[in-house]
């Protein structure tokens, strides 16, 4: 049975949750604060949280980067793009504003624990149609191999590790220097788009999105 932790202040949201998530048989535990929530997460350690940002005492922004190997899906009435971009970057795996239709929270939930209990194989990585085997340095996107450059490869590797999660301009020159030290930022630009054409060639979809100002990230924005 998975265990799922809710943090929110509000009493009408957190009981919703419970009811809701128990009845559809996970094992619920809840906090109402940060500090709350900390405590709970010495005593035991849940397969996903729920969580809210504007917390008393310790705000859910500051609590994220504390959670260590738990899928995080923030829910909160923030709506700013902006604030979203940060959240995301910070750790979170998801977002989802309030209020929320609870159908596709519910799926959002079920999309996050089947990640996280898929077994770790170090050498492949999947993403929909995109397998990466890191140990060939081979790429296919549907039924197709995708042949990419060294630069393209730990572009699309380095987004491959972090699955809907925005992943900054700087963050992927820094990640990638070992193995491509010639990048630089005005090159990346043009290796994003070559990586994008060739993926959508190969697959038919644009599996790249680009976040405005910020950088990139499997999956839509």
């Amino acid at each position: 049975m998975y265990k799922i932790l809710i943090v929110d202040d509000d009493t009408a949201i957190n009981d919703l949750l419970y009811e809701v998530l128990t009845d559809e048989g996970y094992s619920v535990t809840r906090a109402f604060s940060g500090s709350e929530a900390l405590l709970s997460l010495a005593s035991s350690k849940p397969d996903l949280i729920l969580l809210d940002l504007m917390l008393p005492g310790i705000a859910g922004e500051q609590l994220i980067p504390q959670i260590k190997d738990i899928p995080v899906i923030a829910v909160s009435a923030k709506a700013d793009t902006s604030n979203k971009v940060d959240v995301l970057l910070s750790g979170a795996c998801d977002y989802i504003t309030k209020p929320f239709d609870i159908q596709e929270l519910l799926a959002r939930v079920q999309v996050q624990l089947r990640r996280n209990s898929l077994p770790v194989n170090d050498s492949i990585l999947i993403y929909k149609e995109i397998s990466l085997h890191t140990d060939t340095h081979t790429v296919t996107a549907g039924d197709e191999e995708v042949k990419l450059t060294r630069t393209e490869f730990a572009i699309l590797k380095l987004l491959m590790q972090n699955p809907g999660k925005v992943c900054s301009k700087l963050g992927i020159l820094d990640r990638i220097s070992f193995d491509t030290p010639d990048c630089t930022e005005d090159s990346l630009k043009i290796h994003i788009h070559n990586l994008r054409r060739k993926l959508k060639k190969a697959a038919g979809c644009d599996y790249i999105s680009s976040v405005w100002g910020i950088g990139f990230m499997l999956g839509e924005e």
